[in-house]
Order: C-alpha cells, then sequence, then structure tokens
C-alpha cells in the first residue's frame, strides 16, 4: 500500500511517487501545515486550487481540543477538516520539547501541563500512536524527544529513549492504512546522527523524517546532518525533514535527498504581512508600497498575483482586514508549492544543479556545497 518509487535522480536528489491510501504524493512535496485541523486563513478548496497534495495536522492540539475520540466519531481527520488528499499528523513530541518549563519526561513517557486550561496530561508512544489511530492520517509518526541540538549529555539520553520509544511504536500500531515514520534524531553531532539513522533505519519503518533540525542551530550545521543521515537511510524509502520550509532550505535539502518538507512559514509570515518570492521577502506594510500597482511577483502564476496590487494588500495590512491574510497565504503557499514542483521538474530533466544555482542566485544567497555526492 505505501509503496515509493524512484522515477529520476540527479545526484543524491529524487523525483519519486509514494503512493498513501488517499493518493500518490509525488516528490519532493511541501506540506502547509494545519495546527488546528485548518491550514490558518485558507479553505482546503482554495488549497487544493494552489495544488497542494499533502496536510499535517497536529497531534498535541488536537489531542488537547476537540480529542481525538471525538474526531474519530466524526469519521476521522480527513471527513472532519474536509481534506481528502494524504495528512500527516506528528507525534507531539516537538510541541512537548518546547513546553520545557511544565513538563516531565520519564523513560515511560512524558507528563506536561496543558497550555489551554493547566490541567495534567500525558503522552507515552502507545498513547500517541493510538491518538495518531484515532485522528487517522496516512502518514504518522513515532513518539520521540526533541532536545536542545548543542547540548550532547542530554541529545546521548533523548536519542537512546527515541530509539525505545520507536519499538513501542511499532509494537503498538494496529492500523494497516496508516504509514508510521521513524524520526531520527541526535542534535548537532554527526557520530549521533549515524547512530541514530542505523539504529531506525534496521526497524523496517516504511519511511523515515529527519528530526530535531531547524531549532536555532546554524544552516551549515543543518545541512551537514541532513547529509550524514541520508548518506545511511535507505534509497527506496520517503524521507521526511521535519518543520523545514524556507526556500532555500527546499533547495538544499532537495540536493540532499529529502522527499518531504513541512513548515508553518509561509502563513506565519502571511499573517505579520510577510510576502515570500523567487527574489527574497517583501514587508507589504512599507508605505513604499501604498500606490504600487504591481503584483507582489510579476512572475508569479497565484491568484492573488494575478489579481491584486501591492497597493491594495497594503491597505488591507493597515486597514487589519482579514483578507490580508489570506491572499498572501495563497501567494506564500503558491511560491513554496511551485518551487516543489520545479525542482521536482528538474530532478526529471536532469537539470537540478543549473536550477538550484539560479534560484539561489535570484535569493541572494550563496550554495552551501554538498560534500557527498
Amino acid at each position: 500500500m505505501f509503496e515509493f518509487k524512484i522515477n529520476a535522480q540527479d545526484g543524491q536528489a529524487r523525483a519519486g511517487e509514494f503512493v498513501t491510501p488517499h493518493g500518490v504524493l509525488k516528490t519532493p512535496v511541501f506540506a502547509p501545515v494545519g495546527t488546528q485541523a485548518t491550514v490558518k486563513a485558507l479553505t482546503p478548496a482554495q488549497l487544493s486550487q494552489l495544488g497542494a497534495t499533502l496536510v499535517l495536522s497536529n497531534t498535541y492540539h488536537l489531542f488537547l481540543r476537540p480529542g481525538d475520540e471525538l474526531v474519530r466519531e466524526m469519521g476521522g481527520l480527513h471527513q472532519f477538516m474536509q481534506w481528502h488528499n494524504p495528512i500527516l499528523t506528528d507525534s507531539g513530541g516537538f510541541q512537548v520539547f518546547s513546553l520545557a518549563k511544565t513538563r516531565k519526561i520519564d523513560p515511560d513517557g512524558v507528563t506536561f501541563k496543558s497550555h489551554i486550561d493547566g490541567s495534567t496530561r500525558r503522552l507515552t508512544p502507545e498513547s500517541s500512536i493510538k491518538i495518531q489511530e484515532n485522528l487517522g492520517a496516512d502518514i504518522i509518526m513515532a513518539f520521540d524527544e526533541c532536545a536542545d541540538p548543542e547540548n550532547r549529555p542530554y541529545i546521548e539520553t533523548a536519542m537512546e529513549r527515541t530509539h525505545r520509544w520507536a519499538r513501542r511504536c511499532l509494537n503498538a500500531k494496529t492500523r494497516q492504512d496508516q504509514a508510521l515514520f521513524g524520526i531520527v534524531q541526535g542534535g548537532i553531532f554527526h557520530d549521533l546522527r549515524e547512530q541514530s539513522a542505523r539504529e531506525i533505519s534496521s526497524l523496517g519503518f516504511p519511511g523515515h523524517a529527519i528530526g530535531g533540525l531547524s531549532v536555532g542551530e546554524s544552516k551549515e550545521d543543518m545541512y551537514a546532518n541532513i547529509e550524514v543521515v541520508n548518506r545511511i537511510l535507505p534509497v527506496d524509502k520517503p524521507r521526511y525533514l521535519m518543520g523545514v520550509g524556507t526556500p532555500e532550505d527546499l533547495i538544499e535539502g532537495v540536493l540532499r535527498g529529502v522527499d518531504i518538507f513541512d513548515c508553518v512559514l509561509p502563513t506565519r509570515l502571511a499573517r505579520h504581512n510577510s510576502a515570500m518570492t523567487r527574489f527574497g521577502r517583501l514587508n507589504l506594510m512599507n508605505a513604499a508600497f501604498a500606490k504600487d500597482e504591481r503584483p507582489i511577483d510579476d512572475g508569479c502564476a497565484c491568484y492573488t498575483c494575478q489579481t491584486f496590487t501591492r497597493a491594495y494588500l497594503r491597505h488591507l495590512i493597515v486597514a487589519k482586514e482579514m483578507l490580508a491574510a489570506t491572499l498572501l497565504s495563497i501567494h506564500n503557499l503558491h511560491t513554496l508549492l511551485q518551487l516543489a514542483r520545479d525542482l521536482r521538474q528538474a530532478i526529471l530533466q536532469h537539470n537540478l544543479q543549473a536550477f538550484a544555482d539560479q534560484a539561489m542566485q535570484n535569493l541572494k544567497i550563496s550554495r552551501t556545497p554538498v560534500r557527498y555526492s
């Protein structure tokens, strides 16, 4: 059911197809984030019109509200949110990591305070899998411990716990129509990343995620560790870089063999007046755009750019109209979704290096050389 077929390779980059119960994901693919079973400011129909094929929802948040049992009773996440393409849910591990002041980690799981009402809650590998099975996503994640990437003693402990929890997640899983991905940890330390990649890939998961990156480390450290991990992970299974989604990170990640990306950045920037373009970001609150009759990006085919001027968008922002977030979200998501499609096409045409060079030149960002080709 969860076959991964590689259509073409260009260096370490792959153009593939991952078959799921709700459709085939053509990789590389970017997943908009729908934390609360909704991508902020957009309808499912708008996402479909943008060409989105995969959406990520959040286990931690849906566990707390409205509750995974309610979602199950309502027919599962696809029916509940009316998104009928593939869905990925994370395990809740990263969100628990972010609750450092209120969490308590033990060998069995994590106890924490709800950010909603302060109630004491608990997640274990088994309960995380049960919640995700109730939600019913196509791709689900093993429960892991995400730690400070530069604290080696803590990273070692967290990594070993992640490995034990990965086995427990496999044992707890009961649904055959969900692909459970294991998560590689290890911080910025190459030897720990190698150890984790070997351990997780030995357990027979149908896909693998690279966790614990883009959490404060340098770009150079992130890219180097992606290379270390992807030299070890099986070539015939999809690789998912968790929580990463700037244009340059998509380009650098694909060059290093990453297949799946997700990030809140495009919709978060939209709610803060910023547009992502092929040439960098624009802050549309800037007074310079008050009489600007151009679209955000002359070469963009999205609804926003085909219909509205920068001047109108700035007016919506100044007037605090909700439409501003919608129109900027449409544009920003189109920018990343189109970039992923363009990267795939460049791999199929064996033209990835030239495409990447030009894209990074447009962004005025220097390429980070791939060390292992």
